[in-house]
């Protein structure tokens, strides 16, 4: 009986948080995140600002109320890969998948667009984001450095953790960016598919050969050059 008083317990906190977190964000959105105040919050909701502050530790948390899920998102891409699935691959999909579905997770849902333009008008939802961002790596870092058996002075996985989160981030951004110049999703969409492309595969490849040109394609195969020489001979 007890565990299933907490389970009802538990679900009706996570209501009640859920709740609250829907009714701040409509008057975000209706008024900008600087002009909205955590008693109007709690008034709107119906409860205390007390209740509201027992859920959210700040008004940035009110906005950014997925941000435990957001930031874990990275290890699990990680955790979660298929067989013989490398790291990059394992993030091409998850991108993609999203891209597909619209998911939240990489910032290409719908009013995507409508969530930018609330942060990028609060100087406290700007830092509020640069902080999950690098929590986000942080935690792809540990991830990363925990499955390589790295010691804490290899700067690998923070190196890719940093390379990919940064590729995943501009790729939104852009799309985002397109969006609040009034373009269409169906018009941006396939170039965002492109450029996705070509970003993993930079990934992927790396950028060693970035470039290097026609001068790299001229060089010479020196194993080559020997045997026309001993055919000379």
């Amino acid at each position: 009986m007890g565990s299933m008083e907490e389970g009802l317990r538990e679900r009706k906190k996570r209501e009640t948080r859920q709740r609250i977190a829907d009714i701040a964000m409509g008057l975000f959105m209706a008024k900008g995140f600087d002009n909205v105040t955590v008693a109007e919050i709690a008034r709107t909701a119906d409860v205390s600002v007390n209740t509201v502050f027992n859920y959210f530790g700040t008004k940035e948390d009110l906005f950014a109320d997925r941000q435990d899920v957001a930031i874990d998102l990275a290890p699990r891409v990680l955790r979660k890969r298929e067989p013989g699935e490398s790291v990059v691959r394992a993030f091409r999909r998850d991108f993609f998948d999203a891209l597909d579905t619209r998911h939240w997770r990489y910032g290409l849902n719908q009013g995507a667009d409508v969530f930018a333009g609330i942060v990028s008008e609060a100087p406290s939802l700007v830092a509020k984001l640069r902080e999950m961002q690098e929590r986000r790596e942080d935690a792809l870092t540990r991830a990363l450095a925990d499955e390589l058996g790295a010691d804490a002075d290899d700067l690998t996985p923070r190196l890719v953790a940093t390379h990919i989160l940064n590729t995943t981030r501009i790729l939104t951004h852009d799309a985002v960016r397109r969006q609040l110049a009034g373009e269409q999703w169906e018009s941006i969409e396939p170039g965002l598919r492109a450029q996705a492309d070509k970003a993993f595969d930079l990934l992927e490849s790396g950028i060693g050969d970035l470039l290097a040109g026609e001068a790299a394609s001229e060089q010479r195969d020196p194993e080559a050059e020997d045997e026309e020489a001993e055919s000379e001979d």
